[in-house]
């Protein structure tokens, strides 16, 4: 039996794909949480094979709790499922440390076969992302792939108009800590201001001028 978290800010989401999985006689979901900090603590009470993790939580993001789910425990592998389709963050989730990355449109079969794929070992990359991810090597603009991981969350959380001080809540880090982390955003990426960053932040996908009105 093939033990599975779901995390997920959206319980109807979860509802949805907890009927999925526990329709199939080898997967079961064992534990829910909506948050980073629920996860961990579900990873104290449950025993798992398997974190599905959604990018978009409120707070600190996926790509911060992949981080913090493998710090606690480097047996779990993760299955990435998310809206976003854009190579940056797909790269940056296999470098937190997930070990597949499926969109939320993929069809229910190819979700349950990530999932056996993923807690056997093996990469697994969604029907259409892996074209765009090694066109995205060959990008010159692909300037996201410099940044760590964290930096990575840093700049989303800030692009979003997220101040320092909850930046360094969300992620537990000093607010100093925050300040520098993007200090060496602005320098990787060559941008000297950050009405520069925040171009690169919508550029890149990471987030759009819909959600933060005119600049």
């Amino acid at each position: 039996m093939i033990r599975l978290m779901l995390l997920d800010d959206h319980a109807l989401v979860r509802t949805g794909y907890r009927r999925l999985f526990d329709a199939e006689p080898d997967l079961r979901v064992v534990c829910e949480a909506a948050g980073t900090d629920e996860a961990c603590a579900c990873l104290r009470e449950r025993e798992i094979d398997v974190a599905v993790v959604d990018l978009s939580l409120k707070g600190a993001s996926g790509i911060e709790a992949i981080r913090r789910i493998l710090q606690r425990n480097r047996s779990i592998r993760v299955l990435v499922l998310s809206m976003y389709d854009e190579p940056g963050f797909v790269r940056q989730a296999f470098r937190a440390g997930a070990l597949g990355y499926l969109t939320k449109n993929c069809e229910p079969d190819e979700l349950m076969r990530a999932a056996r794929s993923v807690a056997a070992g093996r990469r697994v990359l969604g029907e259409g992302l892996a074209s765009a991810v090694v066109c995205a090597e060959y990008d010159a603009e692909a300037l996201l792939e410099r940044l760590t991981p964290r930096e990575f969350e840093v700049l989303r959380l800030a692009a979003n108009g997220d101040a320092a001080a909850c930046i360094a809540r969300c992620m537990h880090l000093s607010q100093k800590t925050v300040v520098n982390h993007l200090s060496a955003v602005r320098q990787k990426l060559g941008a000297d201001n950050d009405f520069m960053l925040m171009r690169l932040a919508v550029r890149h996908g990471l987030v759009s001028l819909e959600q933060k009105g005119p600049i």
